[in-house]
């Protein structure tokens, strides 16, 4: 996005260099990276990171409000998905903005969804050291991965103590559905050798009474103390299929890093919540008073679906009279990214996802890393930007 940066990074770009970066990624964990990484990272001016600081402190002042769990009452898929013991607040939370111009041209972020759930916070430091080794000299000494200047040594110092603490890391796991088979894998086998936790399945619980075991290599029954939650409910939801002793409305005595309510408290419900400059209006749809006269200026989202399910681009009015079930959809104010990333052809889309983590020493929920995702098509994801290049997964350097 700085003109003077991204020319010196283009014209130092080569395949050769890009293929490496990707070949060590893929040897670092013996593992080939399921999503594309995009050919480059991003560099943000202190004007739009000064932005996206006060959207996201914006948003962190409403789910910090004392009525914010009454709010969110009827944000769960159904009763049987609330999880037993709730606390607060909540430990990760992720907030993507698309990259926009306003009326005077100039960079403005809009919210596109946000999560109260974990995101790749080790791959994404991984990624940035390799964009680093590979790119070096093409990026900007004083720019940061991390708005606040942490070191590597410091952000990863932050994650342990606020997912493992003074538990011992064998007691520690990281639960999934499947993780190896999992498009982010690689962010588990980054958080493993990181912090020396357990990844497993949800099958692989062994439960008794109350408390929670699997079994190690040697064939002996660990007790697990905290669980880093990383499955999605929306698949879990899906899978039929999985047999195992454990489910997630289980009274059990472990500690939820973080609890798995916040996964529906922080998400697309809490849309029509949000106000300001940087939040697109949007509404529930089945509380909608009045349908907008501009509805081609708004996308119709399903509450509980991930990876862009069930999104409904050219709205309606027959759109939203045909949804039998209006409480779980969200009509939204589109957002119009700008192709503002100069690629070696056309210029690439830009999403920022502000990756923020609740600091147990200072009280607070801070921004920790970024993702980045660059598109060329007409939505963000995998198959609107197939045989593209220049797209894909990246991180940010912020003008400090």
């Amino acid at each position: 996005m700085i003109k003077s940066n991204r020319k010196i990074y283009n014209d130092n770009f080569t395949l050769a260099k890009y293929n490496a970066l990707l070949n060590e990624i893929n040897d670092e964990f013996d593992y080939k990276v399921r999503f594309k990484i995009a050919e480059t990272p991003v560099f943000i001016p202190k004007t739009l990171r000064d932005k996206l600081v006060e959207a996201c402190n914006e948003i962190i002042d409403v789910i910090n409000q004392p009525n914010f769990s009454e709010l969110t009452k009827d944000a769960f898929f159904d009763n049987n998905t609330i999880v037993p013991n709730e606390v607060g607040p909540p430990k990760f939370i992720q907030l993507d903005f698309g990259i926009c111009r306003d009326d005077q041209g100039e960079l403005v972020p809009k919210l596109i969804e946000l999560q109260g759930f974990p995101s790749l916070y080790f791959f994404q430091e991984f990624l940035g050291r390799m964009y680093k080794k590979h790119f070096g000299d093409a990026i900007p000494r004083d720019y940061s991965q991390h708005l606040n200047g942490m070191s590597t040594e410091e952000y990863i110092d932050l994650l342990r103590t606020e997912i493992v603490g003074d538990t011992n890391p064998v007691q520690v796991v990281l639960l999934e559905v499947e993780p190896h088979e999992q498009a982010t894998a690689i962010d588990f086998y980054a958080t493993e050798a990181m912090l020396g936790i357990k990844i497993l399945c949800i099958t692989d619980l062994i439960k008794k009474d109350k408390q929670l075991f699997y079994r190690d290599d040697k064939g002996n029954d660990v007790r697990i103390l905290k669980i880093y939650n990383r499955i999605i409910f929306d698949e879990l939801h899906q899978r039929k299929d999985l047999e195992g002793q454990f489910k997630f409305q289980d009274e059990v005595d472990v500690e939820w890093i973080g609890h798995p309510n916040w996964f529906f408290r922080i998400s697309k419900y809490t849309m029509p919540f949000l106000k300001g400059d940087y939040v697109p209006k949007s509404y529930h749809l089945d509380k909608l008073e009045t349908i907008p006269e501009d509805l081609e200026n708004y996308v119709l989202k399903p509450l509980f679906s991930f990876a862009g399910s069930g999104v409904y681009i050219n709205v309606t009015a027959n759109t939203i009279e045909s949804i039998a079930d209006k409480s779980n959809y969200l009509l939204q104010e589109k957002v119009t990214y700008a192709p503002i990333i100069e690629t070696m052809d056309v210029p690439a889309k830009c999403e920022v996802r502000m990756m923020m983590v609740h600091n147990s020493k200072t009280n607070k929920i801070e921004i920790a890393s970024n993702l980045i995702r660059l598109s060329k098509g007409e939505m963000v994801g995998v198959k609107y930007n197939k045989d593209k290049t220049w797209v894909g997964g990246s991180t940010g350097f912020f003008e400090v």
